[in-house]
């Protein structure tokens, strides 16, 4: 299996060490994994279950002082799935497995997101906040009120906290990708990032596979994944990662980061933010 693994695009963590350590068992574990489509998963949890990453425990927060999450998953084969806006839901790769596997459709949303993940033993009652979340929220000074309260707040502080996380991997014959996401901190309540969009925070199909991380909607508008896919036409995943990125930075002005493999197995990853940890198997 041939794997590479982020943790996310953005600032320069304060405890890069054990970041590291944790994306590098990702990688391990995803590259011992049962198939592209499990290895991903299985890379993607670890990460959503360690709260120095946002996604899963440890996710950005949104103006209601609610934490949703998202993710998105695809293969090479088309087989797709994704959710978003999930309260409660530490593993929200795992219920993008699920829409994909067992469900006619491509994206589930919200609340039914959720009943969805408890109908398929998906835990949807974990406590996503840590204590370095909590504290940043209180320092935030919170709205009080509805949304008309919030969007003032909104427009003021949102932006920060980009640290989406995601792999791609092949077994020289099969792809595939996920990424997974707590969001931005102090976006609307019910805001939806890149990450579930096919194309923007994720996308696979017989070339290549990638999972992007950063400025979300900027990645959105941009479609930063199938982007660097369609690179592989004529670059090879190394330069494709890197022109896609140039490219983005160009017609955006935003920050974010790419990792990609390709059929034969070779893996690239860029980014045009401070740090984004990666591991490769």
């Amino acid at each position: 299996m041939n794997v590479v693994v982020h943790g996310g695009a953005g600032s320069e963590p304060d405890d890069p060490e054990p970041r590291r350590e944790t994306v590098e068992d990702a990688a391990d574990a995803a590259a011992a994994a049962d198939g592209p489509l499990s290895a991903v998963c299985v890379a993607v949890r670890r990460l959503e279950s360690d709260p120095r990453f946002n996604a899963g425990t440890g996710s950005a927060v949104q103006s209601d002082g609610r934490i949703r999450t998202d993710a998105g998953l695809m293969t090479g084969e088309g087989t797709v799935g994704a959710a978003c806006a999930m309260t409660g839901v530490e593993h929200a790769v795992d219920v993008a497995r699920v829409v994909a596997e067992e469900t006619p459709h491509v994206l589930i949303a919200g609340d039914r997101a959720v009943d969805l993940a408890a109908a398929a033993g998906i835990a949807t009652d974990r406590d996503l906040w840590t204590e370095r979340t909590r504290e940043r929220w209180a320092a935030a000074d919170p709205p009080e009120g509805g949304v008309a309260d919030q969007l003032p707040w909104v427009l003021e502080r949102f932006g920060d906290g980009h640290d989406t996380v995601g792999a791609a991997a092949t077994d020289g014959n099969r792809l595939a990708a996920a990424t997974s996401t707590g969001g931005r901190w102090f976006a609307l309540a019910g805001r939806v990032g890149d990450v579930p969009q096919v194309g923007a925070g994720f996308y696979a199909d017989e070339r290549g596979a990638a999972s992007a991380t950063g400025a979300g909607e900027a990645i959105a508008r941009f479609g930063l994944a199938r982007a660097a896919v369609a690179r592989l036409d004529g670059e090879k995943p190394e330069a494709a990662a890197a022109s896609a990125v140039d490219a983005f930075a160009d017609a955006t002005g935003e920050g974010a980061g790419v990792v990609l493999v390709d059929a034969d197995g070779r893996a690239g990853e860029a980014f045009n933010t401070a740090a984004m940890q990666t591991a490769r198997r």
